[in-house]
C-alpha cells in the first residue's frame, strides 16, 4: 500500500521527536548525575559533622534526580490515575511498597506518581535487580544505598543475607521510610510460564496477569524493619529499632500497576516518547503492618492472597477500563496525579547550570594546573 504524505509528514516528525529527546536525555543524564555525585563528594565533611544533614540533602537531590527521569513522561503525555486508598495519609510512616512488575516503565511510573507523596522520593530505599547496578543510574543508586539483587536459587541465600546486613547498616542510620520491591523477582512475561508451572504443581490459582511472588526479600524485610511485638515479632530481635527509637515499619502498601488494553509502557517508549499520550493506572491497598503474619508458612499465604488480588483488580481494570471500588463504597473514586511544569523546569535548568558551573571549576583547575 503506498505511503501518503501526510504518513511520511507523520513518521518523519515522530523520528525527529524522538531524536530530539533522545538528545535532550543523553545531555540531562551527563550533566545532572555528575553533578549529583560531585556535590556529595564536596560535602563528605559535613557527613561526618552532621550525617543527618547530609543524608537530607542527597534525598533532596535523589528526588530531583527521580523528578528528572518523570519529566521526560510526563512531557511525552504519559500520566498517572491513582485508585484505591490514599497514600499520601502513611508518607510521613514506614513503609514497605509491593508492587506488580510487567515492563521497565513501572519504575518510571512510580518515580512519577511518587513526587508528590511529600518527603517518600528522598527517604525511600529500592530494592532492584542487580543489573541496574550496570546502567547509567547505578552510581546514583549506588550512593543513595539502594539494594541489587542478584536472582536465581544459587544465590538466594547469600542475597537474602547480604539484604538483611544492608537494612541493618543503611536503612536507619540514612533517615528511610519507604522500601520499594518488586516481589514477583523479574517481568511477568519472563516468569509468567514458570509460576503458571508451579501453581498448577501446588494445586495454586492460576494467574495470567501476575506471576506468584517470591517470600525470601519480603520476609528479611518485615524480621529486620518490624518493631518488636508488631506482628510477632519476638521482642529484643532488632536493636537497630530501639537505637534509631523508631516506631518501625508500620505499614504495607499493596500497588498495583495496569496499562490501559494492556499495551505496556516501557523506557524507551519513556524517553523517546514515539507512542501517543496515555494514562497509566496505579491502585494502592494500605494495610497495618500487624495484620501481616510474621510465620513464614502463613506470610506466604497472606502474600499469595495479595496477588490472587491483583489478579482480580486487573482482570476487572481490562473488561472495563477501571478498577473496581474499595470495601465500603458504591463507586469507584479516582484521582488524577499532577506535577508543576514551572518545577520540572527549574529542576532542568538547575541540572544545567550545575553542569555549566562544574565544568568551569574543572577548567580553571585544569588550565592553573598545566
Amino acid at each position: 500500500m503506498a505511503v501518503t504524505l501526510e504518513q511520511a509528514q507523520r513518521v518523519g516528525y515522530t523520528c525527529l521527536k524522538a531524536l530530539l529527546r533522545f538528545a535532550f536525555m543523553v545531555a540531562n543524564n551527563l550533566v545532572a548525575i555528575p553533578s549529583y555525585v560531585l556535590y556529595l563528594i564536596v560535602l563528605q565533611p559535613l557527613r561526618v559533622l552532621d550525617s543527618k544533614s547530609f543524608w537530607y540533602i542527597e534525598g533532596v537531590l535523589f528526588k530531583w534526580l527521580l523528578a528528572m527521569v518523570a519529566s521526560w513522561g510526563w512531557w511525552a503525555g504519559y500520566t498517572v490515575v491513582e485508585w484505591g486508598d490514599d497514600v499520601k495519609a502513611v508518607s510521613e510512616d514506614e513503609a514497605m511498597v509491593l508492587v506488580n512488575h510487567q515492563a521497565t516503565g513501572d519504575v518510571c511510573t512510580l518515580m512519577m506518581c511518587l513526587q508528590d507523596k511529600g518527603t517518600v522520593v528522598r527517604q525511600m530505599m529500592w530494592l532492584m535487580d542487580h543489573i541496574f547496578k550496570y546502567t547509567n543510574f547505578g552510581i546514583v543508586s549506588l550512593i543513595h544505598g539502594d539494594f541489587f539483587i542478584r536472582q536465581g536459587r544459587a544465590h538466594r541465600d547469600q542475597q537474602l543475607l547480604l539484604l538483611k546486613e544492608h537494612l541493618e547498616k543503611y536503612y536507619r542510620s540514612r533517615n528511610r521510610k519507604w522500601i520499594v520491591l518488586f516481589p514477583e523477582g523479574g517481568f511477568l512475561r519472563k516468569r509468567r510460564e514458570t509460576s503458571q508451572a508451579f501453581a498448577k504443581k501446588n494445586n495454586l490459582p492460576f494467574l495470567e496477569h501476575v506471576t506468584l511472588p517470591r517470600i525470601g526479600a519480603t520476609q528479611v524485610i518485615l524480621k529486620t524493619l518490624v518493631a518488636p511485638q508488631e506482628n510477632g515479632t519476638p521482642a529484643g530481635r532488632d536493636a537497630v529499632i530501639k537505637e534509631s527509637k523508631s516506631k518501625g515499619l508500620q505499614w504495607v502498601i499493596d500497588t498495583t500497576i495496569a496499562y490501559p488494553k494492556g499495551e505496556l509502557l516501557d523506557i524507551q517508549t519513556w524517553i523517546l516518547g514515539y507512542r501517543q499520550p496515555m494514562v497509566t493506572h496505579v491502585h494502592y491497598r494500605i494495610f497495618p503492618v500487624k495484620d501481616v503474619p510474621a510465620e513464614p508458612e502463613a506470610l506466604t499465604h497472606w502474600l499469595y492472597q495479595r496477588f490472587i488480588e491483583k489478579e482480580d483488580l486487573l482482570t476487572h481494570f481490562y473488561e472495563t477500563g477501571a478498577f473496581p471500588p474499595l470495601e465500603g463504597q458504591t463507586k469507584a473514586i479516582s484521582r488524577e496525579m499532577t506535577l508543576s511544569n514551572l518545577w520540572l523546569v527549574g529542576i532542568q535548568s538547575l541540572a544545567f547550570l550545575s553542569g555549566g558551573m562544574w565544568y568551569c571549576i574543572f577548567q580553571y583547575f585544569y588550565h592553573c594546573l598545566f
